[in-house]
């Protein structure tokens, strides 16, 4: 019998406390056995608009943030993979591996107004079920009136918190205290992530 996975991509650069929230509460809602954050290599849609940090980088944050929370892992497929990612490659990747698995793809109510940009977006249909994170109040993005889409909705705490901030702010050495979990502030230390990049 295969579990419930869920699976969670971004960019992480970096990886805050907004993610992990509704990390661990789709994975409550939605009794997943494990929600995987996987990390993006290269991230298409926004490769071209800014510089984005190494993988490596990126993989080491999120790890780091990870570490210790019960039914979540980094995930490094896309980085293993190479090139540019998409979620299609990697939701059929994990379906091969692991053909039992039901397979839960987690974005964000921003992100699943845009899903029908996505390449290949009617595999990610038909290969893992759609969990929207949404901010109380919130309604369901039109783009998911679309036939097709299996869609559980999960309401988190509403949380401004920008990564571009995020990066400004450890690039003027201002506090991430409490924004991303200690040991992911102490990987940027370490690794002179967003130095001077503000």
């Amino acid at each position: 019998m295969g579990q419930r996975i869920g699976i969670f991509g971004g960019t992480f650069d970096p990886i805050h406390v907004g993610h992990l929230v509704a990390a661990v509460n789709a994975r409550d809602a939605l009794r997943l056995d494990r929600v995987i954050l996987m990390v993006a290599n290269i991230p298409w849609q926004k490769a071209e608009t800014r510089g984005v940090s190494t993988a490596d980088d990126r993989l080491a944050l999120v790890e780091a943030a990870v570490g210790g929370v019960p039914g979540l892992a980094a995930g490094r497929l896309e980085i293993d993979r190479g090139g540019e990612s998409y979620t299609a490659d990697t939701l059929a990747s994990m379906r091969e591996a692991e053909p039992e698995d039901e397979l839960f793809l987690i974005v964000g109510w921003d992100v699943a107004a845009e899903l029908t940009s996505w390449e290949r977006y009617e595999e990610i249909q038909a290969l893992a079920t759609l969990v929207v994170v949404n901010r109380p109040g919130s309604g369901r993005p039109g783009a998911l009136e679309v036939d097709g889409w299996r869609v559980a909705e999960v309401t988190v705490p509403n949380l401004e918190i920008s990564s571009t901030d995020l990066r400004a702010r450890a690039a003027e050495g201002r506090p991430l205290d409490y924004l991303i979990p200690d040991a992911g502030v102490r990987c940027i230390g370490a690794r002179g992530m967003y130095a001077g990049s503000g």
